[in-house]
């Protein structure tokens, strides 16, 4: 009897593996939310085998849903990660959780109904639903954790192990299913009053199913893929990030922060930042240099084109800007036409370079990809030659700009140099 459980254990894990790597496979043609269905259907049954159904094996009593089903599904949510990424392996792993919750609301409100028989006196057991649902909510709870720990895990074993990718897969399915069955061996316990030795023989059983699907893995490379397009090496902190939506709230911090329009930093953050960039590179002995920009005529644009070409002309301007920027460069909208750009380690001759560079590019592209040319004036100020406060290098670089607005407009003028 035990031996022919653990060959249909292994007929089982055979299937569900040869299925779900068929959809994985074929997730360009048909969608990968037909993998994501087929992994949350199975939810069920493998909680509802995992709390009723138990078989002998040669070294202990398991479930199929634990051992085959659970184990198979949370590696499937690793190869979807290694697949394709954290953004998409994220979906099923809170669909899953919320669809649970989801499940355990209903069966709350369900049981309020006045219901009637129709199938030979059979009603329905919302005692057992009542265990199935903690068994449920709990065993999602940790298949939630159990997911962002298998892929970090994963990732953090890249450093160690590199291309051994099927080592990796078998430790990290070993050391997190060690973990989960401790987890849902304590709410069964609780629940059902199992007894220690289903924890043990649980465990085993676990583990032989992380071997046999690691082969099966290994054996799928080998014959139907290559390993090469399996490897991965992301950055553990933007992985963890966007597991956790992380990465959307940085999103939103980052628009609070910034001007609508132009996508710019607003003017309190340049209020906020900029004397504490300016101090730390002056502790350091590096120079500063601060370019106050400003777009020639735009109130004229604005009357003779109306307010949304004036906002083309802003949008374009800084998109200009930016794309020019170093990794060192920080742009600020500070009024209406006028944008600040703090250039870090950036002497005066290369600040005047790089305002040049500005000012030519804008008048270029503008000329050709708007219904006319815009030109900008721009004061260059550095630190420390011009001042050792923000205010002082601001007031410099305006004075300056000012100089050039005088001077015509369409040029650039900084300490000593006009253009």
């Amino acid at each position: 009897m035990a031996t022919s459980n653990a060959l249909l254990l292994f007929a089982q894990a055979a299937v569900y593996f040869t299925v779900m790597m068929s959809l994985l496979r074929a997730r360009k043609a048909i969608g990968i939310g037909v993998f994501m269905c087929a992994l949350g259907v199975m939810h069920f049954l493998e909680t509802y085998l995992a709390s009723v159904f138990y078989i002998q094996l040669p070294f202990g009593i398991v479930s199929p849903g634990s051992t085959v089903l659970f184990s198979g599904k949370l590696l499937m949510i690793l190869l979807l990660y290694i697949r394709e990424d954290a953004l998409v392996v994220r979906q099923p792993i809170y669909g899953l959780l919320i669809g649970n919750f989801l499940i355990v609301g209903l069966v709350m409100i369900l049981r309020y109904h006045d219901t009637v028989n129709v199938t030979n006196g059979n009603s329905p057991d919302f005692a057992f639903i009542d265990e199935m649902g903690l068994l449920m909510v709990w065993g999602t709870v940790l298949l939630f954790l159990d997911s962002i720990l298998i892929i970090i895990l994963y990732e953090r074993l890249g450093d160690w192990l590199g291309r051994h990718l099927g080592l990796r897969f078998l430790i990290c399915g070993a050391v997190v299913l060690t973990f989960d069955q401790a987890g849902f061996f304590l709410a069964l316990h609780y629940v059902s009053g199992a007894p220690g030795h289903v924890f043990f023989g649980g465990w085993a059983a676990k583990m032989v199913a992380t071997v046999v699907y690691t082969v099966l893995f290994v054996l799928y490379l080998k014959y139907f893929d290559t390993e090469k397009g399996w490897l991965t090496n992301r950055p553990l902190k933007d992985v963890f990030q966007v597991l956790t939506y992380r990465e959307r709230y940085q999103q939103l911090l980052e628009a609070s922060i910034r001007d609508h329009l132009t996508g710019a930093l607003d003017r309190s953050q340049y209020d906020q930042n900029a004397p504490g960039i300016l101090e730390r590179n002056l502790l350091a002995e590096r120079p500063l240099s601060l370019l106050v920009i400003d777009i020639d005529h735009f109130k004229q644009v604005n009357d003779r084109l109306g307010h949304q070409a004036g906002d083309e002309v802003l949008k374009t301007v800084s998109r200009l800007l930016t794309d020019n920027l170093r990794s060192d460069d920080h742009l600020y909208r500070v009024g209406g036409e006028e944008f600040v750009l703090m250039c870090e380690k950036l002497p005066v001759d290369g600040a005047l370079s790089l305002a040049e560079r500005l000012r030519k590019t804008i008048e270029r592209f503008t000329k050709v990809y708007l219904p006319e040319k815009v030109t900008v004036s721009v004061g260059v100020a550095s630190a420390p030659i011009d001042g050792h406060t923000v205010e002082d290098l601001f007031r410099t670089a305006d004075q300056r700009l000012y100089e050039a607005k005088e001077a015509g407009r369409n040029r650039v003028i900084g300490p000593g140099a006009a253009a």
